[in-house]
């Protein structure tokens, strides 16, 4: 007789966490669903049923874990469905809650009684669901493998609708279709390992040296993406064991930590003691993209939170502008304190029926990013041809950058006053390092950052 294991609820199953940062699988019990349980991977839940086929005990990846998607409708529709197309059928879902998992739990195990296999009449082959070669690792989902490239289609699909912008989706097919696929895109998914993506990442790019080295950042990102669509793979049946392209604990180990490989190289900034000039330079030009870099540098914020500023997110009778979170680097929402010099060149902007941006363009339209940078450079070469020093990072000699400005402002408040890192630090919506100190810090520190604000502004309109 099967131990009888005590049935979890559902809130129980959500509190469950990994012991001691370890992997652990939970039994979480039910009517005749012996074997379900639960895998806590790191910060991955993934549902499996223990099995036996043809004599041999494995576990059945049956999906990610999914507290929300346990709508009765969902339990319904799979409680409906032949016990022969549970297991196809499941590869369509978001997951599953706790309800869903026992459905299919029964469902698979009423086949296997009855059959002998998990064999699905919908595959092409209609063969069984076959153990893997590996010994104790899961039985894949599925009736085919997938390759590399097909599966990095498919976590794009899955997980686009919420990202920030058609930039970052971009971007992530950018890389892999530039450094991946040409290495790995035709590779079975399951048969990737870590010395391919050793290849991949290690590829020379330039004068025989790896991208590794000569694009760092690009590889880092890379590794990254490559790492979450291997964790897709798995998640849904298409490879079992550890994921090969994960940093910690195993690359690590083989290759140098990408801030050890290359010094960073900070965007070109203005003095501090310079940005006065600047302004009242940029203060005489009556062009859109002139009042926008001012309004940036007043308020110490990034090229793409300016550019994309509308009219609803300021609230004129607080003096805050209060930028979603769907705009933002850290994806938290950020509310910046209005010095009354930026309250004033507020007041001062035309405002156009039917355009909600700030600075738009003539069409109505965002600003683009090269639209500012423009703008600076513009600026530096009239100085230039005017035998005036232009704006020139000192110690990069580089034309100085819009999120320069950024560390202007950094090195102003942190040198010439006393304003604690954290009031400094939430001014330019950084994170704290500090983990422990961020659990305490909850606020967002706005009458102290507004002080810091009014004096960066008078700051500036003094020298």
């Amino acid at each position: 007789m099967p131990l009888q294991i005590r049935p979890l609820t559902a809130s129980a199953v959500e509190a469950l966490k990994p012991s001691e940062g370890r992997n652990r699988r939970v039994m979480v019990g039910g009517e005749r669903c012996d074997g379900l349980h639960i895998r806590l991977e790191g910060k991955s839940k993934v549902w499996a049923l223990r099995i036996t086929v043809e004599g041999k005990r494995r576990d059945m990846g049956l999906g990610r874990y999914n507290r929300k998607a346990g709508k009765p409708s969902a339990e319904i529709w799979l409680d409906q469905l032949p016990s022969s197309q549970v297991a196809e059928q499941i590869t369509k879902l978001d997951g599953l809650s706790l309800a869903e998992a026992r459905v299919v739990a029964r469902k698979l195990r009423l086949h296997l009684r009855e059959h002998g296999t998990l064999a699905s009449p919908a595959s092409a082959s209609g063969r069984a669901f076959a153990p893997s070669r590996r010994e104790g690792a899961a039985v894949k989902l599925g009736t085919s493998s997938k390759n590399f490239r097909e599966c990095a289609s498919a976590y794009i699909a899955a997980q686009q609708a919420g990202w920030k912008n058609a930039k970052h989706r971009q971007q992530w097919v950018s890389t892999l279709t530039t450094y991946a696929f040409p290495k790995i895109g035709d590779v079975e998914v399951d048969r990737v390992d870590t010395a391919l993506i050793q290849e991949v990442l290690q590829q020379p790019v330039a004068k025989g040296k790896s991208l590794w080295v000569t694009k760092t950042e690009t590889a880092s990102r890379l590794r990254g993406r490559i790492e979450c669509v291997l964790d897709w793979a798995r998640v849904n049946g298409l490879r079992d064991g550890d994921n090969p392209a994960r940093w910690r604990g195993h690359l690590d180990k083989i290759l140098p930590a990408p801030n050890k490989v290359r010094r960073v190289r900070h965007h070109p900034a203005l003095p501090y003691q310079e940005v006065g000039r600047f302004m009242r330079k940029l203060n005489a030009q009556d062009v859109v993209t002139a009042r926008a870099l001012e309004f940036g540098i007043l308020t110490a914020a990034r090229s793409q939170e300016i550019r994309f500023a509308t009219w609803n997110e300021i609230d004129l009778q607080r003096q805050v502008w209060i930028i979603p979170k769907d705009r933002m680097k850290k994806e938290k929402e950020h509310r910046i304190p209005l010095s009354s010099l930026s309250m004033e060149l507020l007041r001062s902007l035309p405002r156009v029926e039917g355009v909600s941006y700030i600075f738009p363009t003539v069409r109505g339209g965002a600003l683009s990013d090269a639209a500012l940078s423009k703008r600076i450079k513009d600026m530096h070469d009239d100085e230039i041809g005017s035998n005036a020093d232009g704006f020139i990072d000192p110690r990069q000699s580089r034309v100085v950058t819009v999120h320069g400005f950024r560390s202007s402002f950094r090195d102003w408040a942190g040198e010439t006053t006393s304003y604690a890192r954290e009031v400094i630090e939430h001014g330019l919506a950084h994170g704290l390092r500090d983990e422990s100190e961020a659990a305490y810090q909850r606020g967002d520190l706005l009458d102290k950052r507004r002080k810091l604000m009014e004096d960066w502004a008078i700051f500036i309109q003094a020298t």
